[in-house]
């Protein structure tokens, strides 16, 4: 055994990585001793493993799956080689970009918690009438677990069929059902005062909304907290007395298709009453 060789008591100590840790790395294949005595057992590492043992250990902190740690480790041991260096950044972007997600969840999560504790706090909900409107619509039974692919795809209909972007924001009426089963109908549209094209795809379909009476309110930011929004409106009507249909209507004033910055979308959203 060479001079530069640690034992994993040694190696634990430089390192801070508890022992049980290191026989743990060893076993994932993550961090393979230098060195194992094969009468012994014992472990040995080089100080060249100091670098690579903390790597792993901030890597597993974060809760870099295993997969992509191995990925991430062969694609080190590769050396300076453009490939090896380009998957490296690829698999920590990535975990970079899953964990800033969680912790926008989070954040919004305590946000909306210190929200509900504060006995003050109360979103605005008003009384509004939504004005007849002709729009080119898709509507569609939306399956049990579905994800919201749905709305991606009824959207590149209506923007197919519409030839090019509406003046006004796009817009849902979506059953109670989708939100408290987890399915049922929805209706996607887009406002449009011409003809449906003659090769407008075939899911797409001239619709005139007519004159509706809502409890409405404008959701500030993501969807994370919309529950908030819609405990809002239905406990508005309630209290006056309102008899609810069974709809919600969502107009998307300002949404992803207007920016990528979250904290920055607006949302009318409309819980749909019979008329006084």
């Amino acid at each position: 055994m060479g001079g530069d060789r640690l034992t994993i008591g040694e190696f634990s100590r430089i390192t801070h990585v508890s022992i049980r840790a290191l026989r743990r790395y060893h076993e994932q294949d993550l961090l393979v001793p230098a060195e194992v005595d094969p009468v012994t057992g014992y472990r040995y590492y080089a100080p060249e493993q100091v670098r690579p043992a903390l790597t792993i250990r901030r890597f597993r902190d974060l809760d870099l799956p295993l997969a992509d740690l191995r990925r991430f480790l062969r694609a080190e041991s590769a050396g300076a080689s453009a490939a090896g260096h380009e998957t490296a950044q690829q698999v920590v972007s990535a975990h970079l970009r899953r964990l800033e997600d969680r912790l926008g969840r989070t954040q919004r999560a305590v946000e909306a918690l210190r929200e509900l504790l504060d006995p003050e706090a109360e979103r605005t909900v008003s009384r509004d009438d939504l004005p007849p409107q002709q729009v080119f619509a898709v509507s569609l039974d939306v399956p049990p677990g579905a994800d919201l692919s749905w709305y991606d795809a009824a959207m590149r209909d209506l923007d197919a069929a519409a030839g090019r972007r509406p003046v006004l924001p796009p817009g849902g009426r979506y059953a109670h059902e989708l939100f408290t089963e987890g399915h049922g109908h929805a209706t996607v549209y887009a406002p449009a005062e011409l003809p449906l094209p003659a090769d407008a795809p075939a899911t797409v379909r001239e619709l005139r909304l007519p004159p509706r009476s809502a409890v409405v309110a404008t959701h500030a930011g993501p969807h994370d907290d919309l529950d908030l929004t819609y405990s809002a409106l239905g406990s508005y009507a309630a209290r006056n007395g309102l008899r609810t249909q069974s709809l919600i209507e969502e107009v998307y004033l300002v949404g992803p298709r207007d920016t990528d910055e979250p904290e920055h979308w607006r949302t009318l959203v409309a819980w749909l009453v019979d008329p006084d």
